[in-house]
């Protein structure tokens, strides 16, 4: 299990209470010493996750073990089939779309894709998707709206790729175009923040009734590093630069760009998967099930003054 550096006490500790359940289970005498060493844990747990600092939640919001789209894929939907393709030039791995089924109803589900091994990562371009990312989003819109369907969009992404083929392929237009499908869909539309939020490639498959967002998510116009590098001509002032940024969970609803925050298991969605997929899937349902029965005007109306009155 990868840790991030102010979790290292705790992971050692949790190591620990493993080599003593594998090689000391025949031993009665360990009893006592593996709930000293559980209450400890629990001690470890509030004291570092309790007070943690902005950049270590950004840290939490990148972490190599954080579930990424597919993994709550796995754990919330049902009858799953991944569409290919944005008609115009090819597909791309980093955006992930198409349809499945939450409780029986079926919907348009789209995702970033980060890749969990070093193969996946670089096929799936660290989930920076290119213009036919967003192309082929858009089509998955269009799609279910056609079709009646509610559309729930999943944002983890450092940003949109700015590389040269990226942008004569028309990169910036993919993402406006994604917007204004985005606004105008008659669908219900459910965004939902579970890692990183970066710049225009965040915000493409962000126009949503509803935007939910995970605790130790983050959402911000350019991230810290390149945020540090502009300003100070330093990417190591990215934990200044987070500071200033406001791109944490709390800042977001605060300020209302987003409508609620999850809360994610004691430490991060990494510590616990499973629960953080039941507490996402809740959300998922209470969310659609307060837009269901509205009209395509209505829908599309509530979205308009909710981005209008932002600022």
């Amino acid at each position: 299990m990868a840790h991030l550096d102010f979790e290292k006490p705790l992971v050692d500790l949790e190591e620990r209470i493993r080599e003593l359940k594998v090689y000391g289970v025949r031993d009665a005498g360990l009893d006592g010493e593996l709930e000293r060493l559980e209450t400890q844990i629990e001690a470890l747990q509030r004291e570092i996750y309790g007070q943690l600092n902005v950049w270590q939640k950004v840290q939490l919001s990148r972490h190599p073990d954080r579930p990424y789209f597919l993994d709550y894929v796995e754990r919330i939907f049902e009858d799953v089939i991944e569409l290919h393709g944005d008609r115009v030039f090819g597909d791309d791995p980093a955006i992930i779309a198409g349809f499945a089924r939450l409780d029986g109803e079926t919907g348009a589900i789209i995702g970033h894709q980060k890749g969990r091994t070093t193969r996946e990562k670089v096929r799936r371009n660290f989930g920076m998707a290119h213009p036919e990312g967003y192309r082929k989003a858009m089509r998955i819109m269009e799609l279910a709206a056609r079709y009646g369907r509610p559309v729930l969009t999943f944002i983890d992404t450092p940003g949109a790729y700015p590389g040269i083929g990226a942008e004569e392929r028309g990169q910036s237009e993919a993402i406006g175009a994604s917007l204004a499908c985005m606004s105008g869909l008659g669908v219900p539309v459910v965004a939902s923040g579970i890692g990183e939020g970066g710049s225009g490639g965040a915000l493409a498959l962000g126009v949503a009734n509803t935007v939910l967002m995970l605790e130790f998510a983050t959402y911000s116009v350019i991230t810290p590093e390149g945020c540090a590098s502009i300003l100070w001509h330093d990417g190591g002032l990215a934990p200044r630069a987070a500071e200033q940024l406001k791109l944490l969970a709390t800042d977001a609803l605060r300020l209302g760009i987003v409508d609620e925050v999850v809360d994610e298991p004691r430490g991060g969605a990494h510590r616990d998967p499973d629960d953080a997929a039941e507490r996402l899937g809740a959300a998922l349902r209470g969310a659609l099930s307060e837009l269901r029965g509205q009209s395509a005007e209505e829908i599309v109306e509530a979205r308009y003054r909710k981005f209008r009155a932002m600022g």
